[in-house]
Formats: structure tokens, C-alpha cells, sequence
């Protein structure tokens, strides 16, 4: 297989464990799933722009498909599980997951949307976020943190790709580049706490070693954008690329998830 076959076969890969509980088992898996709420607000915006610039539309669709489910289900099991003082979180959430959900649906995609459903993005991510650090100061436990930073990777792998397509479809284009550089700074960072915590398991080293193998590739492929050089291979390889990044770090945050259950 190419570069590009290996890319596409990662890309169609599941989540790592999206579906592993029907319902939430305990903090850390909810800290868990309500962090990966942050990571599909963003996949979904990737995946709409991408599917409007036509740059791999069945698999873009069948992940902006597979991202508003997984979304709908998982608020579900966090309004059920967040303590009283969270709730009103989970119902503002609810509320602008309903916005975000009818800008997405409906019609083709199409770049006079772009910016709603940027916008859109950005307010779900941000009640989302608001709801995961709350429940892991209900956690109170270095754990959470790291369940929850961790989490956070795989949202920043999907918001580098979402404004390099809006950038690459004219969308502020500066204040894009700027959104995946200050993401790019923030990723390298939180992977660098992660790979020297207490916590961190042989098994979870290796996964993040692999995350650093993956990052090579994704940011190769952001570099296009900072290079000026955007074309549809570019953007095919950010799209497959951030898929695997997302799907290692989804590993990684199950893996730091599970520790609280030993």
C-alpha cells in the first residue's frame, strides 16, 4: 500500500471504545465523554467544510454522520450522570448542540455556511469544555486532569484540521492560520506532560509514541497551509491524517480513563 492508501485505511478506522459503555461507568469516563464532546464539535465542522471543498466527500460524510450521532447519544448519558450543580450545563449544551445540528443538516454544504457553522462549532466547544472541567473538579484527582488533557488532544487534532479547510476555503484565512498555530503550540505541550506523567503506563507510552509518529505525518501535512502551497492532496492527507491522530489520543484517554476502575 502508498502513503496515501495506508492514510485512508487509518482513517476509516472506528473511535477506539466510543460505544464501550451504554451508559456513563464513572468519573473519569465521564470526564472521558464529555471531553470527546469538544473533539466532534470540531470533527463535524472538518468534515462539513471538507465535504463542501469536495475533498474526500463519502468519507467526510460518513463522518459528519457518525460524529452528530455519537454526539446526540453521549449528551444523553451526561445530562443522566452530571451531578445536580452541572446540569444547567448539559441543558445550555443541549441547546446549542440544537443550533449546530441544524446548520449542519439539511442542505449541501456550501461556503456562505462556512462561518455559521465555524462559529457554531466554537460555542459547543466551549460549553463542552466548561462541562468536563467541571467534572473533573468533581473528580478531584490527578487522574482526571490527565483524562481530561488527554481528552483535549484529540480535540485540538480535530480543530488544527477544521480551520486549515476553512482557511483553504477562504474563511479568514489569517485568523485560521492563526487558530491552527496557537492548536499546534497547545498540542505539543500537553503531549509532552502526558508522556512524563507519574501515571502513564508502558502501554500508554507506547501509544503516545505512536501519536508521535502520526503527528509527523499531520504536521507535514499543516505545513502546506503555512507554506501557501494548499492543494486537494493537502487537504485529503489533513483530513486522513487528523483521523488517526484523533484515533490514537482516543486510545490514549481510554487507556488513562481505565485506570481509575483497577
Amino acid at each position: 500500500m502508498n502513503r496515501r492508501q495506508v492514510l485512508l485505511a487509518a482513517a476509516t478506522l472506528p473511535l477506539a471504545a466510543p460505544l464501550a459503555h451504554a451508559q456513563i461507568a464513572d468519573i473519569n469516563d465521564a470526564i472521558n465523554k464529555a471531553g470527546r464532546q469538544r473533539m466532534l464539535s470540531q470533527r463535524m465542522a472538518k468534515s462539513y467544510l471538507a465535504m463542501g471543498q469536495g475533498i474526500e466527500p463519502e468519507l467526510a460524510d460518513r463522518t459528519l454522520s457518525a460524529s452528530m450521532a455519537l454526539f446526540d447519544r453521549q449528551l444523553v448519558e451526561l445530562k443522566v450522570f452530571a451531578p445536580p450543580a452541572i446540569k444547567p450545563t448539559y441543558l445550555k449544551l443541549e441547546a446549542a448542540w440544537s443550533d449546530y445540528k441544524a446548520a449542519l443538516v439539511g442542505t449541501k454544504p456550501v461556503r456562505v455556511q462556512a462561518p455559521t457553522v465555524l462559529e457554531l462549532a466554537g460555542t459547543v466547544l466551549g460549553i463542552a469544555n466548561q462541562g468536563t472541567g467541571q467534572l473533573e473538579k468533581v473528580s478531584g484527582m490527578s487522574l482526571g486532569r490527565l483524562v481530561n488533557m488527554s481528552g483535549r488532544q484529540r480535540m485540538l487534532s480535530q480543530r488544527m484540521a477544521a480551520f486549515y479547510f476553512g482557511a483553504s476555503w477562504g474563511i479568514a484565512p489569517a485568523v485560521s492560520l492563526g487558530e491552527v498555530n496557537k492548536a499546534r503550540e497547545e498540542f505539543l505541550r500537553a503531549q509532552q506532560i502526558l508522556k512524563t506523567a507519574p501515571e502513564a503506563t508502558a502501554r500508554i507510552k507506547s501509544e503516545l509514541e505512536l501519536a508521535d509518529m502520526q503527528w509527523t505525518f499531520f504536521d507535514s501535512a499543516l505545513d502546506t497551509l503555512r507554506e501557501g502551497r494548499v492543494d486537494k492532496v493537502a487537504l485529503s492527507h489533513v483530513f486522513t491524517t487528523s483521523e488517526r491522530i484523533l484515533q490514537v489520543m482516543d486510545s490514549v484517554t481510554g487507556m488513562y480513563s481505565a485506570l481509575g476502575q483497577a
